[in-house]
């Protein structure tokens, strides 16, 4: 019962922390608004989380959660190679393109010039951490020599940047709306086919 409410407070602070940062951004937001929002005691508050940087940055391991839990648990064996891609691609895609993370991306980048900082512990709460899991599963993908890729850390980032692409920063712009789920998958599937040609059976 104790482990249900400690979650719950949790959650609770963590989805008021979320509402208040996308509404009025992360400098106007104090540590008694999100108390207040919660709602819990400010002593509460500090026992979940010591700072409103480390607040935000679980905002972002939160969102980023199911795309690192889809990384580590693909198999070396159980599947094919493009079908872990774009079990990865998915997650990926399903993750960047969500209104939500689209706002939070706003306010990071509109937020990091005044607390530089922010910008750091931001990256490393997920974006550092996902492109470290895709790494050392293309690594494992070399081990086995099953393919030869010379530089892991380039591929790994070259596939998440094949699968933002122009679109992912017209809809940061709010030039165009979020694909599709059909979109989605035409993206991915063409993303994978290509990154698998152009990567992974290169000589």
């Amino acid at each position: 019962m104790t482990l249900n409410v400690s979650c719950s407070k949790r959650q609770s602070i963590l989805k008021g922390a979320t509402t208040l940062f996308l509404e009025q951004g992360f400098n106007a937001v104090s540590m008694d608004k999100i108390a207040q929002a919660a709602p819990v005691s400010k002593a509460t508050l500090y026992k979940y989380f010591p700072s409103k940087s480390d607040l935000l940055a679980t905002v972002i391991s939160e969102l980023c959660a199911v795309l690192l839990q889809t990384i580590e648990a693909v198999s070396m064996e159980s599947e094919s190679m493009e079908n872990n891609l774009k079990k990865i691609a998915a997650g990926f895609v399903d993750l960047i393109f969500a209104e939500e993370a689209l706002a939070i991306y706003r306010l990071v980048i509109s937020e990091c010039h005044a607390f530089p900082e922010l910008a750091l512990l931001v990256y490393n709460s997920g974006p550092q951490a996902a492109l470290e899991l895709l790494e050392s599963y293309l690594e494992k993908i070399n081990q086995h020599k099953r393919v030869n890729i010379p530089d892991t850390a380039f591929a790994a980032d070259a596939f998440f940047s094949l699968l933002k692409g122009d679109l992912h920063f017209q809809c940061l712009l709010g030039a165009k709306a979020a694909p599709s789920v059909t979109q989605k998958n035409e993206h991915i599937n063409k993303v994978v086919g290509f990154y698998m040609q152009g990567f992974l059976y290169a000589d």
